[in-house]
């Protein structure tokens, strides 16, 4: 089960995660020492949002790996989607030249999802 988050992407993001974590409170610390040291307003707020950054930003990818457990892995493989397929309607009030048109495209139509049908199966 916890396989799938073993694959190399998942290695990656697992350490850029990390990685992007640790940074948010270096920079976290950075604004608090620029703010202690005579900075604004603005180096304080940046001080408590950098590490918010990081929670959230962990908060997002933790949600982004129970999605990917939760996640079917057969649902990824070919021939497993289901296609709908509705007839069109052919208008026949009207204009008989259209009338004919759109029953000569549904004809195409018709014979195309045949072929598709006999040579992908």
């Amino acid at each position: 089960m916890y396989t799938r988050l073993l694959t190399p992407k998942w290695v990656l993001l697992h350490l850029l995660v990390a990685a992007l974590f640790v940074a948010t409170f270096f920079l976290g610390y950075w604004q608090l020492s620029k703010a202690e040291n005579g900075g604004g307003a603005v180096n304080w707020s940046y001080a408590l949002q950098w590490p918010l950054y990081g929670f959230m930003g962990l908060w997002f990818y933790l949600r982004m790996v129970r999605d990917e457990l939760r996640r079917d892995p057969d649902a990824d493989r070919p021939g497993n989607a289901v296609v709908l397929y509705q007839r069109p309607r052919i208008d026949t009030t009207g204009d008989p030249e259209l009338a004919a048109y759109n029953a000569y495209l549904a004809e195409l139509n018709e014979k195309a999802l045949g072929q598709r049908s006999s040579s992908g199966r």
